[in-house]
């Protein structure tokens, strides 16, 4: 696990690359389709501010030896922020999120040391907790500037740290299939192996300790197989040389969220 610094830097860079590309959007730019069709860059940037307000209480909860806040708490806020003009969800989704970042950073070593919370099914430490962050944040973000720019890839810091933490996502997000596929993944910058096991059951994912362990290869970049497990590999924004007839078939279990 990268450190609480490594890790504080790359939601501050993700965070420094959403404020460019939104602080000069017009408001017809902030209506438009962010990469989800059914959500336009302001409802994008809605969705990272109502994120900052949970994980800010969150971070408290862990704070205070409390339990995770209830997700009963968020139906009102998210029918606050729904009510906002797509100029006040830009405005305030980057508020709230720059309050969080500033929670974030304002711990103290031992805080940091000391932090700790159950929440979503596992027992996360403070750089478990950031590590969410880091791929909410990031993937959001690339949801925006993809929009805008569609040769945008995902922050490679970001990429540097997610490609070694997907097993639980996969796990998390994976829809089943009545066949059977074991597929051995190699990606690289950076370069790792895996072996992406999919049935009925769902998916896994786990280091490949050697090719004969699959049935199949595929080889792609880091940041185009992270995209894809976060279903945001569609034909159109994969990479020429990375596409496999295989990539039809798990498109369809890693849908995105």
């Amino acid at each position: 696990m990268p450190s609480a610094d490594v890790l504080l830097a790359a939601v501050r860079n993700s965070r420094a690359r959403l404020v460019k590309t939104v602080t000069s959007l017009t408001p017809e730019q902030l209506r438009e389709q962010s990469y989800d069709n059914e959500w336009s860059i302001a409802r994008v940037l809605s969705h990272i501010g109502t994120g900052s307000v949970l994980f800010k209480l969150i971070l408290q909860a862990g704070l205070e030896g409390e339990p995770a806040p209830p997700m009963d708490l968020m139906p009102p806020i998210w029918e606050e922020w729904n009510a906002k003009s797509p100029e006040e969800q830009a405005h305030d989704g980057l508020a709230a999120d720059g309050e969080y970042l500033a929670a974030l950073e304002s711990l103290t070593a031992q805080q940091r040391a000391d932090w700790q919370l159950d929440l979503f099914g596992a027992h996360r430490d403070f750089a478990g907790l950031l590590t969410m962050r880091v791929g909410e944040h990031a993937v959001h973000t690339w949801d925006v500037v993809v929009a805008l720019d569609p040769s945008a890839r995902l922050a490679p810091d970001a990429v540097d740290i997610l490609i070694d933490t997907l097993g639980q996502l996969v796990a998390w997000v994976g829809k089943p299939l009545d066949q059977q596929l074991v597929i051995g993944v190699e990606t690289d910058n950076p370069s790792r192996n895996f072996v992406l096991t999919v049935n009925a059951d769902g998916a896994t994912l786990e280091p490949l300790d050697a090719r004969s362990d699959a049935d199949r290869l595929l080889a792609l970049p880091a940041e185009a197989f992270v995209r894809l497990l976060y279903g945001r590999l569609d034909p159109e924004h994969t990479p020429p040389a990375a596409d496999d007839p295989i990539l039809e078939v798990l498109r369809r279990v890693f849908v995105g969220f």
